[in-house]
């Protein structure tokens, strides 16, 4: 998959045209679920949820007849290693032509738990629909994008800096340059992009930055997953080790140290 073409195409689809997967579309699902991991080492387990059968909708979704949810154990870095994994389904399944949204919020959550058997120190931090685009989105769908800017990302000037904050990140790198902006492209809650990368040589330390009363909680921060997502696009481009060696870069009020991806 070339992750970077993948974010160009990808749009988050809310009007889907109420046709189930075809059987090859479904089994190439089923089959890629099977061999999902993530850099974290933390096993995430997908499941695929008829709509009907378990009686699962969401407001903002029109003609969904699948939905696919994912549950891993509450841990440290669970919801990045939960983002990382769920973002390469959402990509591969833009390779077969499967329009997928992520869904946090505008759930009943506990309907979806329910259908999933989500039990004792498993989360379920997101689940998508997965199925065919119409061919119009509806006015609700129309709304929303316009809402969060859909269409829009932040700057790499603003996402990317050089040694600290102070020094916007630039190169003539080929290979870092389209992994940051497959990076800059990938999606994230509202359209937020929390992350911030950091380059020093050849250590790319990511931090997040956190929205002030964002939905958070103990339970779970679904920036974090956003930056499990950053992370599979710059991975999945650039490969690399991930580490967690904070260097001790000093940050703004809001900005934490998340982990660190060596380039070799």
């Amino acid at each position: 998959m070339n992750t970077l073409e993948l974010a160009k195409q990808r749009r988050s689809v809310r009007t889907f045209d109420g046709n189930p997967l075809t059987p090859q579309g479904r089994e190439k699902i089923e089959n890629f679920i099977k061999s999902v991991q993530n850099p974290f080492g933390q096993s995430v387990e997908f499941i695929l949820l008829d709509a009907k059968e378990n009686g699962l909708s969401t407001p903002v979704i029109k003609g969904e007849t699948l939905y696919v949810a994912a549950k891993i154990q509450k841990a440290p870095f669970s919801e990045e290693a939960y983002g990382f994994s769920f973002e390469q389904l959402v990509l591969f399944a833009q390779s077969l032509g499967i329009g997928t949204t992520w869904i946090g919020g505008t759930m009943k959550r506990e309907m979806f738990e329910k259908a999933a058997d989500v039990r004792g120190n498993e989360r379920m931090y997101c689940v998508s629909p997965l199925g065919y685009p119409a061919k119009k989105m509806s006015v609700i769908e129309m709304t929303m994008r316009k809402g969060v800017k859909a269409d829009k990302r932040k700057s790499a000037e603003e996402l990317f800096f050089e040694k600290d904050f102070s020094t916007p990140f630039k190169t003539e790198n080929q290979t870092v340059s389209q992994t940051l902006e497959a990076v800059r492209l990938a999606p994230s809650a509202v359209n937020m992009q929390p992350w911030r990368i950091v380059a020093d040589g050849e250590k790319y330390h990511f931090y997040i930055s956190h929205k002030k009363g964002y939905d958070a909680n103990a339970d779970r921060d679904i920036q974090k997953v956003d930056m499990g997502i950053a992370l599979c696009h710059f991975m999945n481009t650039a490969g690399g080790e991930l580490v967690v060696e904070n260097p001790g870069i000093t940050c703004a009020n809001g900005v934490e140290y998340t982990a660190t991806v060596i380039i070799k």
